[in-house]
């Protein structure tokens, strides 16, 4: 991969998209700091924010998106990330999900026409429904069922870490239709019903991470998302893509950290002169945007990648684990650069070095993420 600088369409993209954030989103994000963000207020700022082309900014023009390439839609959604994390994550799973609607084949258009458009608008949410209270990085292992009635499916489970769960308007589950198959089925809330409730964590609670329960919901079969019976080879897939993003959170997390550090470092003064003047800051201040810049670099390279339709499963992992690990060091690095100040809700790297700490563990855990590295290099599996 070679690194490219930004085109003049892509800088144009990023500088419209920061004034919006600066002026829109950052003051809302202010005032439901550590709160959660209603539904209503979430959509809200999620339709302004599909203005502005994400969650749509990959999707093809035929399908309603704008057709950008992948890596310039994480230009944007960096963007996103680095003035709130919350609705970053939010935007994120909507991202995902209205790339999934626009890759499905003909035979499933159906499911495309009817809940792609109000996605790429941000009027509606939609969330992915692996990890239950028993199976997290396991997915063969997921209990929850999908039972053949005719032509229908009867679903059971519960699922658990489902980021947009609560706001969800409809859910791609995964679920065992048969001893050793799990497929993918599409649920949505109104026509077929299932409840939520959010999960108190440590940080990034103005977002919705739920749990969800399904109870004899009764989904039709022409509902099955790709082919029934292919739900591990289309997860695997889906981690391709989310893992790379979720370590484009992690930059935009470093990203404000580091901008914030900056900042305070050049004010703040001790011993008669700015703490930027100071070597052991200085060297701070180096070793963090040299975090981020790798962070980021290898984020790019899984996603340019991916838009040259190579399979990128390691280098997603590796950008994975490598930016959220780093985003752990630089959030806490910032928290010791403004001392007792850093403590305080006054400044906001507290709340940053809170949410970098979460982000290790969606989407497979730092640990999983090395072992499944490993494994590709020697062809040698280390899980059990």
């Amino acid at each position: 991969m070679f690194v490219q600088q930004p085109t003049e369409d892509q800088r144009l993209a990023v500088d419209s998209f920061r004034k919006f954030l600066e002026a829109e989103v950052r003051p809302f994000a202010k005032r439901f700091r550590d709160q959660h963000i209603p539904k209503d207020k979430m959509r809200e700022i999620t339709q302004r924010i599909a203005e502005f082309g994400l969650p749509g900014a990959n999707v093809a023009e035929e399908f309603g998106g704008m057709g950008l390439s992948i890596v310039t839609e994480a230009m944007l959604f960096e963007e996103l990330c680095a003035v709130s994390l919350d609705i970053g994550l939010c935007v994120m799973i909507n991202k995902g999900m209205a790339t999934t609607l626009a890759e499905l084949p003909a035979s499933q258009a159906h499911l495309r026409e009817r809940y792609l458009a109000d996605i790429l608008a941000g009027r509606t949410f939609g969330g992915f429904c692996i990890s239950e209270p028993d199976v997290g990085s396991n997915v063969a292992d997921i209990k929850a069922s999908g039972k053949r009635d005719g032509d229908y499916f009867i679903v059971n489970g519960e699922k658990t870490w489902i980021s947009n769960g609560h706001y969800s308007d409809f859910l791609i589950v995964a679920v065992r239709t048969g001893p050793k198959d799990l497929s993918h089925i599409l649920v949505d809330r109104e026509e077929h019903g299932y409840e939520s409730s959010n999960i108190d964590k440590i940080a990034l609670n103005g977002q919705s991470t739920a749990q969800v329960y399904l109870s004899d919901a009764r989904v039709p079969a022409r509902n099955i998302v790709w082919e029934e019976g292919s739900g591990l080879k289309n997860t695997m897939k889906l981690f391709e893509k989310a893992r790379a993003n979720v370590g484009m959170l992690s930059v935009g997390l470093m990203r404000a950290s580091l901008e914030a550090s900056i900042a305070y470092a050049k004010e703040r003064k001790q011993f008669g002169k700015p703490i930027a003047a100071h070597q052991l800051i200085a060297a701070k201040i180096a070793e963090m945007a040299t975090s981020l810049d790798a962070a980021r670099l290898m984020c790019y390279r899984a996603f340019s990648m991916m838009d040259d339709g190579i399979r990128c499963d390691v280098q997603s992992s590796m950008a994975k684990w490598f930016a959220t690990e780093a985003a752990v060091k630089v959030c806490r690095d910032a928290v010791q650069l403004h001392g007792g100040n850093g403590l305080t809700k006054e400044f906001d790297v507290e709340r940053l070095a809170r949410e970098a700490i979460v982000i290790p563990i969606p989407d497979g855990t730092t640990e999983i993420q090395k072992l499944m590295i490993s494994r590709a290099l020697t062809g040698i599996a280390a899980f059990v």
